[in-house]
Parts: C-alpha cells; structure tokens; sequence
C-alpha cells in the first residue's frame, strides 16, 4: 500500500471512530452509524489482500489496521439499536475477526466482509442507489465547478492547486483505484469527506447532486473503447443483465465484486458502460424498488414536517410508482414477502392519514428492510428456466381460475335451459377478452407503459363491476331454484328471460370477468419473459391451458347430471361466493390505486377469497352478504307463499 494510501486509510479510521463516539453523545442516526461501518467493512474488503499473502503477514502496519477495521465495526455494530438480526451480525463480526487473526486467505476474509456488509445493509436500511438515472452532465458540471482544480480536468490528480496539497488528490483515472471503487463508495466520500485531508464533505450538494457527480467521476477511469465494448454485451449478453439487475446492485458493485459473477474483463466494460449510461437501469426491477425506498423516506420527511397531504401523495408514489411495477416478478418469486410489502405499504398510507408519526417511522423502516430483500430476490432469481415454467403455470391456474368458472356457469346454464343459440353469445365474450388481452401485451411491451395506478383502476371497477351483475345473476337463479315447476318455467318464461338484453349483459360479463384475469396474467408473464427462458414460459402456459380445459370438461359434464333444481341451487351459491370474492379485489384494488382509503384491521389476507384485512374491504363483503341473505330469507318466503296457495 503507497504512503499516500495508508494516509488516507487511517484518516477515514480515526474520522469513523470520532463520528461513532460523537454519535452515541449527540445521538446520532442509526443511519450514518450504519453508513460508517459499511464504509469500515469496504475499505477491509479491499485491502486485505495486500496485507496477507499465503497467511502470511507481508505488511505488518497494513495487517494491524485490517485488525483495528474488524474491531470498530464489530464494536459499532454492538451500539446498533438492538434489532432481532443484529445477534447475526454480531456472530458474522466477530467470525470475521477471527478469520483475520487466523491470517486466512483474502478471498476469504474479502467475501465475509462483503457478505457482512450486505447484512448489516438488510437489518439497518440505508438509501444505496438513486432514486432515478442521475444526470452525467449535471455530473460533468458539478466536477468541473468543485473538483478539477484539485484533481485536474480528466481526472488524473493534476489540477492547478495539486502541488499545494498534502496529501496530493486521488487521480481517479488510476485504473488500479478503480477496479476496487463502487459507486456507493464515492457517494459516501463526497458525503462526508476524508478527514485529514484536503477531501472535504459536501453537505451544501443535494442527494440528486452528489449521485450525479458520483456517476460522473465513475466514468474517468474508463475509455470510449471499453463503453461500446459494454453496450454491445448488455444487449446481447443476459448472464451480463442479471450480474447486475438494477441501480442498486450498480452501485455497489466494482470491478472485483463483479469478476466473481463475470469475466474481469467484461465486469470493467459493462461497468463502463452502465456508469456512463444508467438510465439504461433506471427502470429495472431494482430501479423501481430503489424509486419506492426513496419516496417513502420522502414521505416519511414530509409527515415529521406536518405537511400530512404531501407525505399521502409520496406514500402513493412509492407504490404505484414503485413497487407496484415489480409485483408480478416479485409475487413469483417470493410471494410471502410480496404480500408482506403489500401489506405494509396499506398500513404505512393508513398510519399517515391518520398522522401517526411514530407508527408511520415504525412501518418504514420495516419497509425499508423488506424492499432490500426484494431486491435481493429479484437479482439472485437470474434467469432460472424452471421457475420461469412453475410461474407461468401457476400463474395461469391461479388468475384463470375465477374466469373459469363464471364462464362454465354461464354455459352450463344455457345448456341446461336449452338455449344453445344464446351460447355463441358468451363464447364471443371470453374470445374477445382473449384477443383484448393479446393487444394489451403488444400495447404494454411496445408502444405504452401501462402504470402502477391504471392497472389497480382496471382491476379494481372491473371487479366490482362484475361482482354487480354475478350477484344480481345469483340472486335469481337461487329464487329460479326454489319456485319448483322447472319444464314449464324453461318453456314458457325462459324465450323472454334471455332476450336481446340479456343476451348482451352475458356477452359483457363474460368479456369483463376473462378480461380482468387476462390483463392481469399478461403482467405476469411479461414480468418473467427473459432471453432465453421463453419456451419454457410458453411450455408453463400450454400446460396450464391444457390443465385448465380439463377442469372446465369435467364441470360442464358434472353439471348435466344434476337435476335443474339442485343445479339453480349450486350455481346461485357458487355465483354468490363468487360475487363475494370481486367485491374484496375491487375495493382492495381501489385502496392501493388511493380512491379509496385504509383502515387497517386485525386478521389473515386470503387473496383468493378477495379477503383483505381492512376496515372497507370488510364492510363491502358484509354489506353484499347481507344482500344474499335478505335475498335468500325473500325468495323461501315467496315460495312458501306460491305452495300455499
């Protein structure tokens, strides 16, 4: 390590463990405690190797600051608030130690504290990546009013005031330097500075700022060669796409993290390029979870100011905006912590419209945690052809089964009454449907982004929508089943029951009920649509086709065995769930588009009975059962009235 190096090492030593005793007098957040010993567990995972070669101590002074590294994290991390994951992390410290003691091998001690690092960034969240592509020439400016005449023009350490300064500046163009840099890293030292250097921090600079001339500065180490040599594999290599899935897994990468996942040499040129063009992550996968991280300490800023309406709209954005965009990847990949994140989002909006401050910084900081496991799950999933066909299948059967079923009912009904002539009516419905769905995927995928909140607004009206005529449909078909008379109803009243009207409401209903599940599957699946994977994505919904015809057979085959009665009954009471099931949906979908509000209540969320546990979606479940069982206590005292007489 040069003398120059060394400096600057024990600099930031003795300026991380001051910030540390500062912060337990001033109280200090847990925030920049964790940003600190992050920074401690970087630098360590960096510079090992040159203190220990073959276990054996090749610099003495190096090795006894690798040493004094591993104890001040391990010791700041002991002043965390205590957390449930902090026992772990504690343990990984302190194996962490004993591995330097032990002199073990540098892959070693670098991955351990790599790894704690990750961990430590899981259980105490901070912001690792912008909330957005951070502009380069704003980068460009900012370097060139505040940094080139110390570290020259094109970043080579040479500026006219280099000669002045003890230590001379880091030349960023130093390939060497680089390798080792991440983004964060320098996010973090044009934060807070080097102290006892002339590397001052740069409070003044917004958080928009100085990711930008962080990106900036990224980018002087590279050549032109090297960036088209990295656009050419990001669009033509995928192994290279899922190294690094989003903003925020580009920000903590350098080149020798990265060299573990891809060969060096294309690690320095896709690096090369992305730093020189992130708006070519900016709407990844990671990119929306690092927009909904960002707008949620956004929200939680305006709430401790008062401004509770401002503090709603952010909270929204970092939904819709947000998470909303990698739901469909997410739910297929970990579904228990998607609908942990969903439901934590719901009681975040409920704890700031009703201005609980405590409550609100309680669910963000959960939020915060679980985004970084999102994205963690998102990047590891790559582009693994198994589960892309386990998806696609269980996708398929989970949203097709409602529609299934709706449509089945309505044909075994026509069938039973002897109305073949009214069934080319429904199956143009589901067709039409189908082909809607076919345009909404090309829409979505080439000429439109469909947003967060269109989609909860199409879910939402269009469930409640078909809940409105299921429940009308339910209710007389259950006063149809108690009236007795069946041949002589079926020839006399039937022809005017199913007139032109009717005929139109079942080609509508079976249009919006097919449509809804369509529009929701064709998320999905583009969510799991990568190169490479889409036979099996294709195989997965074949499969599901096939298996979902068998069903709808052996329904519709079941259903002309029974006798009209009992199937006016069983129809009424499936089309009555059924009706149950969309009111949940619809009203839960308007709550995360936010035109409807939350109240939070205590009980399990069960997706496929539409129940959510909130306050409205309950009252609107109670309130259609209520309407069954007025209808029901209605029609068995019509009937007993008609046998009367």
């Amino acid at each position: 390590m040069t003398s120059l190096r060394r400096f600057l090492i024990a600099a930031l030593f003795l300026a991380a463990a001051l910030c540390g005793s500062v912060a337990q007098a001033a109280g200090s957040t847990t925030e920049d405690s964790a940003r600190q010993i992050w920074q401690l567990l970087d630098y360590l995972a960096v510079d090992y190797a040159g203190a220990v070669d073959n276990g054996k101590v090749v610099a003495a002074g190096e090795y006894a600051e690798m040493q004094e590294f591993a104890q001040t994290a391990a010791t700041q991390l002991a002043g965390l608030p205590d957390k449930p994951e902090r026992t772990a992390l504690l343990a990984q410290a302190a194996s962490l130690q004993a591995a330097i003691a032990a002199k073990a091998a540098a892959a070693d001690v670098g991955g351990q504290a790599r790894r704690l690092a990750a961990a430590l960034l899981a259980a105490y969240p901070v912001p690792v990546a912008p909330s957005g592509a951070p502009s380069l020439e704003r980068g460009l400016a900012l370097y060139q009013a505040q940094c080139a005449s110390c570290h020259g023009a094109e970043g080579r350490g040479d500026g006219p005031l280099a000669s002045q300064l003890t230590p001379p500046p880091v030349a960023f163009s130093n390939r060497e330097r680089a390798r080792e840099r991440s983004l964060f890293s320098l996010h973090q030292t044009i934060t807070r500075g080097v102290s006892g250097t002339s590397m001052p921090a740069f409070p003044a600079l917004s958080e928009d700022d100085r990711w930008a001339l962080a990106f900036f500065v990224s980018t002087l180490a590279f050549g032109e060669q090297e960036r088209q040599a990295g656009a050419a594999l990001w669009k033509s290599d995928a192994a290279v796409r899922a190294a690094l899935p989003s903003l925020a897994a580009m920000t903590q990468a350098s080149e020798a993290t990265l060299s573990a996942s891809i060969p060096p040499q294309q690690a320095a040129e896709v690096l090369a390029y992305l730093r020189s063009n992130p708006a070519s992550l900016a709407q990844s996968n990671g990119g929306g979870l690092a927009l909904s991280s960002a707008r949620l300490r956004e929200s939680l800023a305006a709430l401790d100011k008062g401004d509770r309406a401002n503090a709603s709209r952010l909270a929204l954005s970092a939904y819709l905006d947000g998470f909303e965009p990698v739901e469909p990847a997410l739910a297929v990949r970990d579904g228990a912590l998607f609908k942990a994140v969903e439901k934590d989002m719901g009681l975040y909006r409920a704890a700031v419209a009703a201005g609980d401050v405590a409550q609100a910084r309680a669910v963000e900081q959960s939020l915060q945690a679980s985004l970084v496991r999102a994205q963690d799950a998102l990047s590891q999933a790559g582009n693994d052809p198994m589960g892309v066909f386990v998806g696609a299948l269980t996708i398929l059967l989970r949203e097709g089964a409602e529609a299934l079923l709706v449509v089945i009912a309505m044909v075994a009904f026509l069938k039973k009454a002897g109305r073949q002539d009214v069934l080319p009516v429904v199956h143009a419905g589901w067709i039409s449907a189908l082909a809607a769905g076919g345009l909404t995927w090309f829409a979505a995928t080439y000429m439109v982004e469909i947003s967060g909140a269109s989609r909860e607004l199409t879910e939402g009206y269009s469930s409640l929508f078909a809940a409105a005529i299921l429940l009308s449909v339910g209710i007389w078909m259950h006063q149809k089943s108690m009236a007795g008379r069946w041949q002589a109803y079926i020839r006399d009243k039937l022809s005017a029951a199913l007139g032109r009207q009717s005929a139109i409401m079942l080609f509508v209903l079976a249009f919006v009920t097919v449509y809804r599940e369509v529009f929701e599957t064709v998320l999905f699946y583009a969510a799991l649509w990568t190169e490479g994977t889409g036979a099996y994505l294709l195989a997965g919904l074949g499969l599901g086709v096939v298996l979902l015809a068998a069903v709808g057979w052996i329904m519709l085959r079941t259903s002309t065995r029974l006798p009209v009665g009992r199937f006016f009954a069983i129809s009424s009471a499936l089309v009555a769930v059924l009706a149950v099931v969309m009111v949940g949906k619809g009203v839960a979908a308007l709550q995360e588009a936010g035109v409807l509000g939350i109240t939070p209540i205590a009980g399990p969320s069960l997706d496929l009975l539409g129940i959510h546990p909130s306050m409205q979606t309950m009252l609107a479940q109670l309130a259609v059962i209520a309407v069954i069982v007025v209808a029901v206590l209605f029609n068995a005292r019509s009937s007993r009235s008609l046998r009367a007489a």
